[in-house]
């Protein structure tokens, strides 16, 4: 039987009881999946009326404007973030102490403010001086909401690319000082390789966070998918109603195969990475080399071990 380090292998009582929680479990969630799509039925939600509007050409092309707006917000704050976590977390250990206090100070102050807030406050400067910084039209919402994701999730990604850095064993480090090499060839040729290797799966889970967040665009009016979900579940009426429910279901899953389109990513990134060849190449096996010494006789001489031979 099998042991683990973190719980002890179920006995036969306990696997028993663990089949009947699951059955319980599994039946409770079709039991509310079925209670769902009942009351949706009753509300008329799934009627091909409703579900017929996905098939005006309008309505594609929103979907289709708010995907593309979503990935170019998500695209430039989620590259921006990874270099201002990658200059913070270094400057968070630098040995200059203004340096790592500037960081550090940095770093805790837009982790604790919530991001909303940090948005709509850049959006509210922009928007009141957009003249002197030349930012003009839509562009005023779509850079508030990329740097403000860029600098929440930078924030957080210099302290999971912190902890590879410490994570990395001290006698490596050691030794690559005592081979005389430089502190930013150290952090450059060792620290930060191992650091962003092994907290791979780690930042990936930050983008995808990063990809969801650029949610929070429709409060500052910026036409991302969420926005323009609400648009039309608000502007369209079928039956009477708003189609809310048909219009989250199809945004929602959207959002879901983005999310696992970039989980997928990072997985074969890492399965990649785990089939890279690395170490000491050993040489293939080869026949042993033939000795022309003859037997008797001494290597390197001419003279033999035995008794010399008369004329």
């Amino acid at each position: 039987m099998s042991s683990s380090v973190l719980y002890d292998a179920p006995g036969p009582k306990a696997r028993v009881r663990n089949l009947i929680y699951t059955v319980v479990g599994s039946a409770a969630v079709l039991g509310l999946i079925v209670f769902a799509v009942y009351r949706l039925n009753v509300k008329g939600q799934l009627e091909p009326e409703v579900w017929n509007i996905f098939n005006n050409a309008g309505v594609r092309t929103n979907i289709r404007d708010g995907v593309l707006a979503t990935l170019k917000a998500f695209a430039l704050a989620g590259v921006l973030s990874l270099v201002l976590g990658l200059l913070l977390a270094v400057a968070r250990l630098s040995d200059h102490k203004p340096v790592r206090w500037l960081a550090t100070g940095f770093i805790e102050l837009f982790r604790a403010v919530p991001l909303l807030i940090t948005i709509y406050g850049l959006w509210v400067v922009f928007l009141t001086y957009r003249d002197n910084l030349g930012v003009i039209g839509d562009s005023t919402a779509f850079w508030a909401l990329v740097i403000g994701l860029t600098v929440y999730n930078g924030c957080v990604q210099a302290e999971v690319l912190r902890a590879g850095i410490n994570a990395v064993p001290r006698g490596q480090v050691e030794a690559a000082y005592a081979l005389g090499l430089r502190k930013s060839q150290v952090m450059m040729t060792l620290l930060l390789p191992q650091a962003v290797r092994s907290m791979l799966p780690t930042v990936i889970s930050q983008l995808v966070v990063t990809l969801k967040d650029t949610s929070l665009g429709y409060m500052i009016l910026y036409p991302e998918l969420l926005y323009a979900a609400r648009t039309m579940a608000n502007n369209i009426i079928v039956n009477g109603e708003n189609p809310i429910t048909p219009v989250v279901i199809v945004v929602g899953a959207i959002y879901v195969a983005l999310c696992m389109a970039l989980s997928s990513l990072a997985s074969w990134i890492e399965r990649r990475g785990r089939r890279a060849k690395t170490g000491v190449v050993v040489a293939a096996a080869a026949e042993p080399a033939t000795s022309d010494v003859v037997p008797g006789q001494r290597p390197g001489d001419g003279s033999t071990a035995g008794a010399l031979s008369k004329d």
